[in-house]
């Protein structure tokens, strides 16, 4: 009896994408924020640690007149992004997408509308020095009638080591035909100090025909709290700091419709995005 063919390699930068990125329901509110300011409509983005690119090609996709600029420091993830993100759009809309291989502290772009560091990416900075700093040259990256999207993630189980529940994620298709059942994604937080609020965070993927992916990617962070955020992006040249935060559904989740608050009952976890408006 013949062995079984492998399965062919699967790249987990397909399982992020599939299972960490919603770039419509970012978009989304971002415009309409930024209608809520402004009286004309957002035309430039610029997409801070942009990994694959993913929000800056569905940008310019939305509308003729977008162009957008994604900046991250890892080659690799920005050359997987040209082949499999950048290269679905037209060759007028390639045009409009500029990604850039730099540090977000000192890169240079066109100021642009609309700036975003999503999936708690800005935690990276550790420091009350290095995030001032992050957040004055996205200050500067901005138009002077432009907003400066974040999102933070927390909650009373957000300051504990825990594994959340096994979430099941639809399959997919990739571009090359390799199709992808539903699978499993697990957040793991798996150490956290509340004497300086540094957490180590993994994403675990289990994907039926390609086993487990333990460890997928790793998080060392700070988890910021939303006053400390939004006192930062005053200090650092914003003249406002909005937080908006979601309901819950009958089944206890997000039900993805993102208010603004000033009052929130701290249940077990939530997700908020944080907007300096310019």
């Amino acid at each position: 009896m013949g062995k079984k063919n492998p399965s062919p390699p699967l790249d987990i930068h397909w399982l992020y994408e599939a299972s960490v990125q919603n770039v419509d329901t970012d978009l989304d509110i971002a415009k309409r924020i930024y209608a809520r300011h402004w009286k004309r409509p957002p035309l430039t983005i610029r997409e801070d640690f942009c990994g694959t690119g993913k929000l800056a090609c569905r940008w310019v996709e939305r509308k003729k007149t977008h162009q957008a600029w994604g900046i991250d420091l890892h080659q690799p993830t920005l050359d997987w992004g040209v082949k499999y993100n950048l290269s679905l759009l037209t060759e007028p809309e390639k045009q409009r997408v500029h990604l850039v291989c730099g540090d977000v502290l000192d890169a240079q772009t066109p100021p642009v509308d609309m700036a975003f560091a999503l999936n708690f990416s800005f935690c990276v900075f550790k420091t009350r020095d290095l995030l001032l700093n992050y957040f004055k040259q996205a200050a500067k990256a901005l138009n002077t009638e432009g907003l400066f999207v974040v999102d933070i993630y927390g909650g009373t189980e957000s300051v504990m080591a825990k594994s959340d529940k096994t979430r099941k994620i639809p399959g997919f298709t990739t571009p090359e035909g390799l199709k992808i059942s539903d699978f499993d994604y697990i957040w793991e937080q798996a150490e956290y100090n509340p004497i300086n609020h540094h957490t180590t965070c993994h994403i675990h993927f289990k994907v039926p025909g390609y086993g487990s992916f333990n460890k997928a990617f790793t998080y060392d962070w700070r988890l910021w709290t939303l006053p400390e955020i939004q006192e930062i992006l005053i200090e650092a040249g914003f003249s406002k700091a909005e937080v908006y935060l979601h309901d819950f559904d009958d089944a206890g989740e997000s039900d993805e419709t993102f208010r603004r608050r000033k009052t929130y009952e701290n249940v077990q976890g939530w997700v908020a995005y944080v907007i300096g408006i310019k």
